[in-house]
């Protein structure tokens, strides 16, 4: 029989195919930008092994879809301190470059989890520059260093607890038993790198640790604005607000119910069973959808 093949017209594009490179191309123009680009090009081009084994907890973590919640999350946690707050309210530049704030947390997050041994001391040794220069006075009248080993140790902790959380209810393939403990060892060697003095390396260290930093949290204006801003005022086309909500949603959804009045964020249990968490997960699978590999 003859393989008439040879003699069809070019293939009809896909437009699943078209959807999934479009929308691909648009999370990584906003969230993952050129630097990770470059990043992954260098890696290449070093061959060397990096921190963490191709297997490690870690490398599954921040390596799924579930990071886009997680970082959500992380996000206000973080400002309940006050004093780590007011270093984000008078140095950073998430009001007017948001996407750039969030291209460089991607890249380091991508450099030091999967990047070559260079590349991950490369994207440290840049934190701690920036660091520097994030110095001042709180509102209270305490003064704040971003480079603080306190500081930069509940940063670590309240990314870890946020990370582990989105990772346990989105996750593709969640952590279970010693891998758990393994996820939070795998984090300390980075926030060791960054001056943490002593990371938790278990699960049940990182409960402990977080209650210990419990009495230092509040709510403040700042922290109050910056997740209003987060929430309610993104700077972002019409056609992404609906995606970004439900990442809002179910990052919200996430947060310990003592966090809420002091952040004014909304309590609604049965809201959040019935309709953001399924609503997770559809934004989630889209999104692993749309960047195969995570």
């Amino acid at each position: 029989m003859c393989d008439d093949r040879r003699h069809r017209g070019p293939a009809v594009n896909d437009p699943r195919a078209e959807l999934q490179r479009w929308l691909g191309e648009q999370i990584r123009q906003r969230v993952v930008g050129p630097e990770i680009v470059s990043s992954a090009a260098r890696s290449v081009d070093l061959d060397e092994p990096g921190w963490f084994d191709d297997d490690a907890p870690i490398r599954r973590v921040h390596g799924d879809a579930s990071m886009f919640v997680g970082g959500m999350r992380a996000l206000l946690f973080q400002s309940l301190h006050p004093l780590a707050m007011a270093g984000v309210a008078e140095h950073s530049d998430y009001r007017t470059d948001p996407w750039g704030r969030l291209q460089r947390t991607a890249a380091f997050m991508t450099a030091t989890t999967f990047g070559p041994a260079s590349e991950a001391q490369r994207a440290i040794d840049i934190v701690h520059r920036v660091h520097e220069r994030v110095a001042g006075v709180a509102r209270d009248g305490r003064r704040y260093a971003a480079n603080d080993p306190h500081l930069l140790h509940w940063v670590h902790i309240a990314e870890l607890d946020s990370f582990l959380a989105a990772h346990d209810r989105y996750g593709e393939r969640p952590l279970v038993g010693t891998e758990r403990d393994g996820y939070v060892a795998d984090s300390a060697v980075i926030a060791r790198a960054l001056g943490v003095a002593a990371p938790p390396e278990t699960e049940r260290e990182l409960r402990r640790h977080l209650r210990r930093f419990r009495p230092e949290l509040r709510g403040t204006r700042e922290a109050r604005d910056a997740a209003r801003y987060l929430l309610l005022q993104p700077p972002l086309p019409i056609s992404g607000r609906a995606p970004y909500a439900l990442i809002c949603a179910a990052a919200v959804a996430l947060m310990p119910a003592w966090t809420r009045l002091p952040l004014r964020l909304p309590w609604l249990p049965i809201s959040e069973a019935v309709a953001v968490r399924p609503a997770g997960e559809l934004i989630t699978r889209t999104l692993r959808w749309a960047l195969p590999g995570t």
